[in-house]
């Protein structure tokens, strides 16, 4: 099992095959992680893409709890150096504590525990 955070949705639909293998794989995002990637297309001015990716991955979203919201928040704060996102220590934490693999090519997450980094 795989939590895809943001970037690698964005690399899906941007059809990188480095990333496009994960959509025949077992995963999950959380309803706030899609969230993000709806608003980031658009905010490219690409609603229709978003509309679409909204559709094709809604069944695969997953609600966070407070108490993993409140864990990505410490960790967010306690890792400041990292200038993580929000939404990304949320996706994080949310894995973590699922004890599932959390997929990303964001390189502040590379060598944390827990992590498949794929780069472009």
């Amino acid at each position: 099992m795989f939590y895809l955070d943001t970037y690698a949705l964005a690399e899906i639909g941007d059809g990188n095959p480095k990333f496009m293998e994960l959509l025949n794989k077992e995963f999950v995002i959380t309803d706030l992680t899609l969230a993000e990637y709806y608003s980031v297309l658009y905010r490219d001015g690409k609603e229709d893409k978003a509309i679409y990716w909204h559709s094709r991955l809604a069944s695969f979203c997953k609600p966070v709890s407070r108490n993993i919201l409140i864990n990505a928040l410490k960790y967010r704060i306690d890792n400041k150096k990292g200038d993580l996102s929000i939404f990304d220590c949320i996706g994080y934490i949310y894995a973590l504590e699922n004890n599932i693999k959390f997929v990303t090519g964001d390189r502040a997450f590379k060598s944390k525990e827990g992590v498949i980094f794929i780069s472009k």
